[in-house]
C-alpha cells in the first residue's frame, strides 16, 4: 500500500503519471478523454477516467478531482491513495458498488495552476441551462473593478477600497456577492460561462456512458480552499430537496460527528452556488437516485485565498507581466489550494477515506 505523502504529487503531469499508474498496477483500464490544447510543458491534458467494477452495476459512486484545476493536487492524491487501497477495493467490490474515478476534470486548469478552465470559466458555475436568460449578479458587478485593478501588487487605494466594503458589508455578504457566480464579465472571478465548457461536455458524455445502468449513485467531489485548515467540511451538493439532504446526512454525518451542511439552509461556510456541476447527474442518468456531496477541505484564511485569485485573474488579463511576478502569483495559487505538508495530507486521506466507506454503505442502505 503506498504511503500518504507519496500519493500526493507536486504537478498535474506527476499526478497523472500516477493516477495512470495506480490504474494499471490494480489491473483497471484507462479512457482518457483528452483535451483540446497542452500543458505549459507540451504535455497531452485529459480527463482520466477509471472504473473499478462491472459496468452492469446499479450502485455507483463517482469520485472526481479537479474540478477547480489547482485543487486536483489534493484530489488526485485521494484518488491515487485509493486505488492501492486495498481494504477500500475489497469493501466497495463486496457490496457491489462499482466505483468511478473521475481524473482532472479540468485539466487545463490543473496543469496551468488554475482555478477555472481555458475558457476561464468556473466549471462548478458552469452547469446552467444557457438556453435561457442567464443568472444576474448584480453585487458582482459593482466588485469587478475593484476586485481586478489595473496593477498588481493593487495599490494602497484599491486595498483601502476593498476593505472599507468588506468593513460596510461584512464578510459573509462579500463572499456570497463573490463566489455565487456571475455571467456577465468574463474576465473575472467565478465567470460560469455562455455555453457548456468541453470540461462540461465531457463529463456530460461519460455520465451517459457509465452511469446508464445504475439505480443509485453517489457523488463525492473533491475541493480545497475553504473553512479551517485541514478541516474536510461535507457539503450537500444534490438538488434542494429536503429528502435528498436528509439521505446525505443518513450516510455522511457521523452520528452528528462529521455534520454535513447545505448552502441553502445556511450551515455551510460556501455561499449559494449557481450552475452547480453535480446537478449533471440529474440530467444525464435521470433512472438513478442520486447524492452528491462536495468534500472542502481547508487550507489558509479567507482573504488569503481571494487575494490568490485576483492575483491569478489579474495576470490572465496581463499576460505581459515578468516571469518573476508571474512565478510569484502561481506560488501564491498552489499555496492557497494545496497545503504541503505530510500532517496536512493525512488529515486529507484520513478523512477522504472515511467518507468513501460511508458512500459505500450509504448506497447499500434500504
Amino acid at each position: 500500500m503506498i504511503g500518504i505523502p507519496q500519493a500526493f504529487a507536486a504537478s498535474y503531469a506527476q499526478a497523472r503519471a500516477q493516477f495512470v499508474g495506480a490504474a494499471a498496477v490494480a489491473g483497471l483500464a484507462l479512457q482518457p478523454q483528452v483535451h483540446p490544447l497542452c500543458g505549459p510543458n507540451g504535455e497531452t491534458l485529459a480527463l482520466d477516467v477509471v472504473r473499478d467494477g462491472p459496468l452492469d452495476a446499479h450502485r455507483l459512486l463517482i469520485v472526481s478531482s479537479g474540478c477547480h484545476g489547482v485543487e486536483g493536487l489534493c484530489g488526485s492524491g485521494v484518488q491515487v491513495f485509493a486505488l492501492q487501497d486495498g481494504e477500500w477495493r475489497a469493501k466497495a467490490r463486496a457490496q457491489r458498488v462499482a466505483v468511478l474515478y473521475l481524473h482532472a476534470l479540468n485539466p487545463y486548469g490543473f496543469a496551468h495552476l488554475r482555478r477555472v478552465t481555458h475558457e476561464n470559466v468556473d466549471l462548478n458555475r458552469n452547469f446552467v441551462d444557457f438556453s435561457q436568460p442567464l443568472p444576474a449578479n448584480p453585487a458582482y458587478s459593482a466588485l469587478h473593478p475593484v476586485l481586478l485593478p489595473p496593477e498588481w501588487p493593487p495599490s494602497e487605494a484599491n486595498t483601502q477600497a476593498l476593505r472599507g466594503l468588506l468593513d460596510a458589508h461584512g464578510l459573509q455578504a462579500l463572499q456570497a456577492a463573490i463566489t455565487r457566480g456571475q455571467y456577465q464579465h468574463p474576465d473575472g472571478l467565478y465567470f460560469g460561462g455562455t455555453a457548456p465548457s468541453w470540461s462540461n461536455r465531457t463529463l456530460r458524455a461519460v455520465l451517459r456512458r457509465e452511469g446508464a445502468r445504475a439505480e443509485r449513485i453517489a457523488w463525492v467531489d473533491l475541493h480545497t480552499g475553504l473553512g479551517p485548515s485541514g478541516h474536510g467540511e461535507r457539503i450537500h451538493a444534490g438538488r434542494d430537496e429536503a429528502q435528498a439532504l436528509a439521505r446525505a446526512r443518513r450516510w455522511w454525518d457521523g452520528g452528528g460527528a462529521t455534520p454535513v451542511t447545505s448552502t441553502e439552509d445556511g450551515s455551510s461556510t460556501s455561499a449559494p452556488l449557481t450552475g452547480l456541476m453535480c446537478h449533471s447527474a440529474y440530467d444525464e442518468c435521470p433512472q438513478a437516485e442520486v447524492t452528491a456531496l462536495t468534500l472542502e477541505f481547508g487550507t489558509q484564511p479567507a482573504p488569503a485565498v481571494l487575494q490568490a485569485l485576483r492575483a491569478d485573474h489579474w495576470l490572465h488579463r496581463h499576460p505581459e507581466a515578468s516571469p518573476a511576478l508571474a512565478a510569484r502569483v502561481h506560488a501564491q495559487m498552489r499555496e492557497a489550494f494545496y497545503t504541503d505538508t505530510d500532517a496536512w495530507k493525512g488529515q486529507v486521506i484520513s478523512q477522504a477515506r472515511q467518507v468513501l466507506f460511508q458512500a459505500v454503505d450509504g448506497l447499500c442502505m434500504a
